[in-house]
């Protein structure tokens, strides 16, 4: 311990050393009546342009990545968000005293250069710099330089070092920037509409979810911050829209783990005229869609697992799969059989009131995680699903499908109880569960049953969110996300 110590300490003094450098040069670009931190910028190529213009005169700027001085020549590489090319420096070629002033940069710096665009005799593209001009002078020095960025939390933490040290992670955001493009632009496709619904909600509805409460002082009222945008989204078929979907944040005050973040972004969908059989062929021509425009492939391996979308989807019947791993068959058992089995088999069910919670955490630990193949999961019992349409040929079964595959969930549709008087019902035994002591139960929105009572047409409905993106990386959720919430140090 006491080396791992001496180690941090000595890391820790040489990063102050590089600090008070740093200052020193900010101090005598000063002196010199050099504006270290300008507003204006000529830039008049980005990199990847300026590579491709051999001969010609360019002006580009970015990041400087490194500095290799050799006498009367410098060279350091310069990086800006489309590229990276090297830089020359030569004495006789700079005007005045700039040459002189170079040893005043250093790797982090924001450099803005003109110059004629040659080859050097070992054959790089090059800038042959005859003007510079500081842009940003830095500080602090990069991660690289002293101590790596490796640890996890520290990336997550401070990620704009993550993306500057590791070129991966801005790989991966420009990814996942095409995953939701790809979202968005399939739906637009079939006659979608994007929309924005409220994110402050009087009543949080929608999902089986602890809400965040926040208060409105000018009104004096209370608000939470949205677990769905359902409810919403389906007023707008009510008022004669017909195929409508949003992306954007939801928040939900649970745990943290490899697939559930507090806040993330999510997609939500709904088509009037849909059933969740009709929908089932959209989605699947849509998670098709979007497996080869991200990775160009049908298949991928995630957690060891080799995942064919393009194969023929499985489907799982909901009671087939819970008896097949549980041994207890769905249509006869009762509460005290679902309490039994969760202590018999070590599954904490402390929080899970009544027996809708009970059959889907008995779900998620013991069968969800054989079902690797894509498929549609279908038709749970009417307790785990109060939004959804009750299937006709067993009215204790609802007309719900999840995409699954992996072991994992990674969306969920079914046809929306668009009935008044039924989804009245539905809502005061969620109420119930409530008043027991379920802090994810679903509220009473009376507001909302008065819209269904002005007729929603047959709907089925559909959301996804950015797990399925994590899921193709093959990472946990956090990963893919900018700026995870973590913990104050």
């Amino acid at each position: 311990m006491s080396k791992v110590l001496s180690r941090l300490y000595t890391l820790a003094m040489a990063l102050q050393n590089l600090q008070k450098e740093r200052l020193k040069k900010l101090n005598n670009i000063r002196r010199l009546g050099i504006d270290p931190y300008p507003a204006r910028s000529e830039r008049k190529q980005i990199i990847s342009q300026a590579i491709k213009m051999m001969g010609k005169k360019v002006t580009v700027a970015g990041r400087i990545r490194s500095i290799r001085p050799h006498g009367k020549i410098t060279f350091m590489d310069l990086e800006d968000a489309s590229g990276r090319m090297q830089l020359l420096f030569r004495q006789d070629n700079l005007k005045g005293e700039q040459y002189e002033f170079l040893p005043n940069l250093d790797i982090g710096d924001f450099l803005q250069v003109s110059g004629e665009i040659i080859k050097t005799q070992a054959g790089e593209i090059t800038v042959s710099v005859d003007d510079f001009k500081l842009l940003t002078k830095s500080v602090r020095p990069l991660p690289s330089n002293w101590y790596g960025l490796k640890d996890t939390e520290e990336r997550l933490r401070k990620r704009y070092l993550d993306l500057i040290i590791n070129p991966e992670t801005k790989e991966l955001f420009l990814l996942k920037t095409k995953f939701w493009a790809s979202v968005r632009n399939y739906l637009i496709k079939q006659g979608g509409m994007e929309v924005e619904t409220p994110v402050l909600q009087p009543i949080p509805g929608g999902g089986d979810a602890r809400p965040f409460i926040t208060h409105h002082f000018a009104q004096n009222i209370k608000l939470y911050l949205r677990i769905s945008p359902e409810l919403y989204l389906k007023r707008l078929l009510v008022g004669g829209f017909e195929k409508v979907f949003e992306i954007g944040r939801i928040f939900r005050n649970e745990g943290i783990d490899d697939e559930h973040l507090q806040d993330y972004t999510q997609m939500e969908m709904y088509w009037a005229y849909y059933d969740y059989e009709k929908l089932m062929e959209l989605i699947g021509r849509l998670f098709k869609h979007i497996v080869r425009e991200i990775l160009g492939a049908s298949s991928h391996q995630c957690q060891n697992k080799t995942i064919d979308w393009g194969s023929t989807w499985k489907r799982y019947d909901y009671y087939e799969e819970f008896e097949k791993y549980t041994g207890l068959k769905l249509e006869k058992v009762k509460e005290k059989d679902l309490i039994n089995y969760t202590k018999d088999n070590g599954i904490d069910a402390d929080k899970h009131i009544g027996k809708g919670r009970l059959v889907d955490v008995i779900f998620k630990k013991r069968v969800r995680p054989h079902l690797i193949e894509p498929g549609f999961l279908v038709l749970p019992p009417i307790d785990i699903e109060p939004l959804a349409k009750r299937y006709p040929k067993d009215p204790n079964r609802v007309e719900r499908f999840q995409v699954v595959a992996g072991g994992t969930e990674l969306g969920k549709g079914f046809s929306e109880l668009n009935d008044p008087i039924d989804q009245r019902k539905r809502f005061e035994e969620q109420v119930k569960l409530g008043e027991a002591g379920d802090k994810e139960a679903q509220r009473m929105d009376e507001d909302f049953v008065e819209t269904l009572e002005y007729g929603m047409p047959p709907t089925a409905g559909f959301g996804m969110s950015e797990r399925f993106f994590a899921f193709l990386m093959d990472k946990p959720v956090r990963e893919i996300v900018f700026f995870p919430l973590m913990k104050p140090k």
